[in-house]
Parts: structure tokens; C-alpha cells; sequence
């Protein structure tokens, strides 16, 4: 009968909703399967043949891929120009083996939460631009960076600007599931791109680049002698791809090769490319372009291995990487790798649920002690269920706004849940102490209520600075602790209180 008094008490009807709402808000699915497909590139061959963005694909050839390393060992194991066949959530998709897997993908979640990098694994780049920006310029080097990733193919990411409590301008990107190498080479590069004959610029890159051939028929391996052993016993693997100029450009090339020579067949000087004024290939000039408008122009590199399937691979990503800073065009100002943090996905994942089951046991000895000390498990049930209840209140609300859960996070909910713990006993104290005082029951919930928005606005007063200017972590744990305290106060807490009256009169 008790149960059901304070079942029907408005302040905890209105606790039991916000609960309601943060489960669907969550959407705990843990039997989800599958890997959904977040990113194809253009022109390939599983994008033509019907692969979307949103897919969920299940199975290769009838076997069941439910991890991302399941589905790359699996299309690993064909050769290029075979057929593949995935099983989706919108039929069967059958497309032919290329160089490149042509798509992303990522384990399907089994909720809304959206787990940040300390969670899910892969790599933090914190960026100084070389000189001081206005907040525009920042935007634009925010803006020009996301470009540049979604063109590499990358769209589980995060960017965004911190300034540090001196005024510095931080860049932070956040990319799941990457490897260092690859992101940190591709995100400090300023990208200026240059192709000179002789000392005389004859296009650069941006503004002079109409066109990146990124699909098969023109990109990819050279086709004569593109692998073969070099000296020590390694792999070379030689790349190209082709590249459309504007009509200016193609006018300057012709001026300035009409006035070459001819030496064996070439022009007697090379198309040096630079990129941020350093020289990373050289290519011989047919004789039959000297004096010729060519608006295409092929461009190519090399990439060495051990074997020539890392040889290979190492060339494909070399050759993605220059289309890349081609088409996405270079920074306007230098910047500097400050640090790099690399975090395991396995490692990400056992953080995650340590880190949940640390906080549900904290909520449990808090309720032992409690037990210990008022011997009542009318009050130690309560703070219990409040504690718990603030922890899926605030997960609810980082997946309702897309907040990114990360260890700053979890922090931030274990204090709100600590200063609800020290709310609670504070309420606790006022409700027994009423048995035997001559005040009344609503002069006691002001006191104690008047403690606790005290400390809450002291809370606010110590957090607003940094989340305003601090950077990262500082700014993560910030918010955290603000969302939770703030459930507390005006949610769970007055609920308790209610609770409590309730069992203990």
C-alpha cells in the first residue's frame, strides 16, 4: 500500500517518465547484427550495384559477418574481379572485387549511445595552427579539414575547435576505428599542392584542378611492370590517376613546353610535383605533348613493402591520399601536431563496461553504508533507485543531444552522482530529525533544499568556466557534471524527497 502512495505522488510520476523517456531515447537493442554501411565512394563498383549509405549488410556469400574484422577477412580472401555477394536489409547486392573495398562500414550499435574514442578505439589528433586566428578562420580550417576527411573516405568522426585557458587555438579530430598513420599524415599536411616545369607553375591545386579520376578505368596500379622487387629484396608498386586542369592551365603548359628540346623521346625538362614545397615525384614529358592544350594530365607515385600486397596497398593509399589534398585543396595556414592518442577498439570497449559496472557498484556500497547507518531499508532502496535512475536520466540525454560518452564523461556522471549521494543524506537527515523536532515538515524540506541549490549553484560557478574555455577532456567532463547535477536537483532529488516522506511516516 505504501508502494503504491508513492507511486501516485506527482514529483515521482514525474521521475518515472523522465526514466520512461531515456530508455526510448536510449533504445537498448542488444541483439542488433549486422554492419551498417556509412560511406561508399563514388564510381565504385558496389556502389553501382546498389549498396547505399544506411545498408545493413549481413552476410558475404552466405557466411555471417557480425565484426568489421569478420567482413575484411572475408573480402580479403577474394581476387580482384570476382564476384561478391552481400545479403542486406534491402535484398542481395552482387558487385565485382576492385583494388579498393569501395565502402565503409561499422558494427551496428546496440543503442542510441554515441560512445566517444576512449570508448570505441582509434585516433585523437590535436592540431596548433603555426599563427593566431580570428574565430572565422578557425571555422574555415574546421570546414576544410571535414572536407578533406569525408573525401578520404572517413565519416565517423569529430572535429572541433578548443581554446586552452591561455588563449590558444586547438584543432581536435576524433576519427574511430583509424590508424595513426594515415590520419596524422593526411590531417597536418597544409597540402599545397604545386606542378612546375623548370621553375614556371603550370597548375596547383584547388583552383587549377577540375577533375580527380578516382574509379578503376583511370586510377589504380600502372598496368606495365607496376609491381616489381627492388634492391634489399622489397616491393615498389607504382600508382596513377588522371587529372583534369582548367583551360588556363593547359594554355601555360603549352606555352612553356613549345619552348623545350627533345631528349630521347621526352622533353628535355620533367613536370615536378611539390607538395607544401616538397619535390615527391618527377615525371618524364612525351614528346608528342610539347606545345599540345592538354586539359588531362596523369599523375603517379610509388608505394614499398615487404611483399607486394603491402607494396600494393601502401601505393593504393599513397595514390588516395594525393587525390585526396587534390579535390579537398590545400589549408590556409600551417598547423602542428601537438599529440596523438591511439586507443585500442578492445581496449575502448573493456573501458566502457568497467567503467558502468564501477558506477552501478559505487550506487550499491553507497547504499550499504546508508543501510549500515540508519539501519531502515525504507531510506537505502530509495537512494538506490535515485542513484540508478540519475545514471539512465543522463545516459538517456547524451543520447537524446548525441553527446559523445567518453571517459571525461563517465567522470563527469560518477560526481553528479556523488553530490546526489551527499543531496540525499542531506534530505535523509531532515526527514528522521522531523520524529522528534516541532518543525514542520515543509520548514525542513526548505533547509535542506536551500543546502543543496546551494551547492548546486557553487557547482555551476566552479563548471560553467570550464566548459566555456577548456579544452577536451576538462570540456567533456564540464558538461557531464552540469547535465547530471542538474537532473538531480530538479528532478530526482525532490522525488526522493517525496519517496521518503512517504515510507518512513
Amino acid at each position: 500500500m505504501k508502494l503504491l502512495k508513492v507511486m501516485s505522488t506527482g514529483r515521482v510520476m514525474i521521475l518515472l517518465s523522465f526514466i520512461l523517456m531515456s530508455f526510448i531515447a536510449i533504445s537498448p537493442n542488444p541483439w542488433a547484427n549486422g554492419l551498417e554501411v556509412i560511406n561508399l565512394v563514388d564510381d565504385s563498383s558496389v556502389k553501382l550495384n546498389g549498396l547505399t549509405q544506411g545498408d545493413i549488410i549481413y552476410a558475404v556469400d552466405g557466411t555471417a559477418t557480425d565484426t568489421l574484422d569478420e567482413l575484411l577477412v572475408k573480402l580479403d580472401s577474394y581476387s580482384i574481379g570476382e564476384i561478391v555477394l552481400f545479403e542486406t536489409n534491402n535484398g542481395q547486392v552482387s558487385f565485382v572485387k576492385e583494388n579498393e573495398n569501395g565502402f565503409i562500414a561499422k558494427e551496428v550499435g546496440t543503442s542510441n549511445l554515441k560512445k566517444g574514442l576512449d570508448l570505441v578505439g582509434g585516433v585523437r589528433v590535436v592540431l596548433r595552427p603555426t599563427v593566431d586566428l580570428a574565430e572565422s578562420e578557425i571555422i574555415d580550417m574546421v570546414d576544410l579539414l571535414e572536407k578533406r576527411l569525408n573525401v578520404f573516405g572517413v565519416s565517423d568522426m569529430s572535429i572541433r575547435n578548443s581554446r586552452d585557458l591561455e588563449g590558444t587555438n586547438y584543432i581536435i579530430i576524433e576519427i574511430a576505428g583509424a590508424s595513426r598513420e594515415e590520419i596524422v599524415d593526411l590531417v597536418s599536411k597544409q597540402g599545397k599542392f604545386e606542378a612546375k616545369i623548370g621553375d614556371e607553375i603550370v597548375f596547383r591545386g584547388g583552383t587549377d584542378i577540375k577533375s580527380v579520376c578516382r574509379s578503376p578505368e583511370c586510377a589504380g596500379i600502372s598496368f606495365q611492370n607496376g609491381c616489381y622487387q627492388i634492391e634489399g629484396g622489397e616491393w615498389q608498386c607504382r600508382h596513377q590517376f588522371s587529372v583534369g586542369v582548367s583551360t588556363e592551365s593547359a594554355q601555360k603548359h603549352s606555352d612553356i613546353t613549345s619552348k623545350l628540346t627533345l631528349e630521347n623521346g621526352y622533353l628535355s625538362e620533367k613536370l615536378d610535383l611539390y607538395l607544401d614545397d616538397e619535390l615527391v615525384n618527377s615525371l618524364f614529358i612525351s614528346e608528342n605533348l610539347q606545345g599540345l592544350v592538354a586539359t588531362t594530365f596523369s599523375i603517379s607515385g610509388s608505394g614499398n613493402g615487404l611483399t607486394e600486397e603491402d607494396a600494393v596497398k601502401n601505393a593504393l593509399t599513397d595514390m588516395k591520399e594525393m587525390q585526396t589534398l587534390l579535390i579537398s585543396g590545400s589549408l590556409p595556414y600551417s598547423v602542428e601536431v601537438e599529440r596523438v592518442d591511439v586507443i585500442s577498439a578492445s581496449l575502448g570497449e573493456k573501458f566502457f563496461g568497467e567503467a558502468l559496472f564501477s558506477i552501478v557498484l559505487a550506487i550499491f556500497a553507497v547504499g550499504g553504508v546508508i543501510f549500515a547507518r540508519y539501519r531502515n531499508l525504507n531510506i537505502a532502496l530509495p537512494m538506490i533507485f535515485t542513484g540508478l535512475s540519475e545514471v539512465v536520466i543522463i545516459l538517456g540525454f547524451a543520447a537524446l543531444i548525441r553527446w559523445n560518452l567518453d571517459l571525461a564523461a563517465i567522470a563527469g556522471i560518477i560526481a553528479a552522482v556523488g553530490t546526489g549521494v551527499d543531496d540525499q543524506i542531506v534530505i535523509t537527515d531532515e526527514v528522521m530529525r522531523g520524529k522528534s523536532s516541532d518543525e514542520s515538515r515543509i520548514e525542513r524540506m526548505k533547509k535542506a533544499f536551500f543546502i543543496i541549490f546551494a551547492a548546486y549553484f557553487t557547482m555551476l560557478v566552479a563548471m560553467l568556466p570550464l566548459y566555456f574555455v577548456g579544452a577536451g577532456v576538462l570540456k567533456g567532463f564540464a558538461l557531464t557534471t552540469i547535465i547530471g547535477v542538474t537532473i538531480g536537483v530538479f528532478v530526482t532529488r525532490p522525488a526522493f524527497a517525496k519517496m521518503l516522506e512517504k515510507l518512513v511516516e
